[in-house]
């Protein structure tokens, strides 16, 4: 069996507000200058869930495939040393600054030059952008089966039944091969890399792809080919006032405050 995970390398999620600026003019968020950047957390949990499937079928393929530019490659050595056995980075130029269409778009290609893919695995959504239809997408661009929210994956023969999470409990849904599972977080912890699959990393392969390996036209991809359109980006103005109600008690204080609440509408 082959299992493709697709992740995605992100700033730190964690990181500080203050450690981001927004450029008005380029309708973008800047982060700072040495910002941390991490494997998308949803993305590590559909690594440990590919991890898991292979823990019950010996001789699983797992490959690890993500969209951006070379720094994105210590998202590849990432899930190698988590287990992983190959990785595949899209970088190119023309693949800058896209949509989740057109990050959809390579990905599914990049999925069919790699062969014959039993189970392809996303998070169910990236910590940046949050918008959560990538995987989605590249179940309709493949003509797969898409099932969301896993928080466990099971494969018997030539189908896989996954349990999924819902606002008010859950459904065991299942689907035959090849299929797409996005991973959510109730799927537990990944687990951390070990010492002997970190020395090991270093020496499995790693393949780069660009628009032209994928038969992809530049005007269909990235900034070129995104059918998302962002009207502005801004940072919200806050003003906080601040009013001392000052009395010859407590229980007059109380009063004034009741009062002023009515006034203001809030009782």
């Amino acid at each position: 069996m082959h299992i493709a995970v697709c992740i995605k390398y992100i700033p730190d999620p964690e990181a500080a507000f203050s450690m981001f600026s927004i450029d008005e003019q380029a309708k973008k968020v800047i982060p700072a200058s040495g910002l941390k950047h991490v494997v998308s957390p949803f993305d590590e949990q559909a690594i440990e869930a590919a991890l898991r499937v292979r823990e019950q079928h010996a001789g699983t393929r797992i490959t690890v495939i993500t969209l951006g530019n070379e720094l994105s490659r210590n998202a590849l050595k990432h899930g190698l040393a988590m287990g992983a056995d190959d990785g595949v980075l899209l970088a190119d130029a023309a693949f800058e600054d896209g949509d989740a269409y057109t990050t959809a778009i390579t990905l599914a290609a990049a999925l069919k030059k790699l062969g014959a893919i039993d189970l392809v695995l996303t998070g169910r959504q990236a910590a940046d952008g949050d918008t959560g239809v990538v995987g989605a997408g590249i179940g309709e661009l493949l003509n797969l089966p898409v099932l969301t929210f896993a928080k466990s994956i099971a494969v018997d023969g030539k189908a896989v039944r996954v349990e999924r999470v819902l606002d008010d409990g859950g459904e065991i849904v299942e689907a035959d091969l090849p299929a797409v599972v996005t991973v959510s977080n109730e799927i537990g912890a990944p687990r951390a890399a070990s010492l002997r699959e970190t020395m090991r990393a270093a020496r499995k392969p790693v393949v780069v792809w660009n628009a032209s390996d994928l038969g992809l036209e530049a005007n269909a991809v990235g900034a070129a080919g995104s059918r998302a359109v962002r009207e502005c980006v801004f940072a919200p103005s806050k003003s906080v006032q601040c009013e001392i109600i000052e009395a010859s008690s407590p229980e007059a204080q109380g009063a004034q405050l009741a009062q002023r609440l009515r006034e203001a509408r809030v009782l």
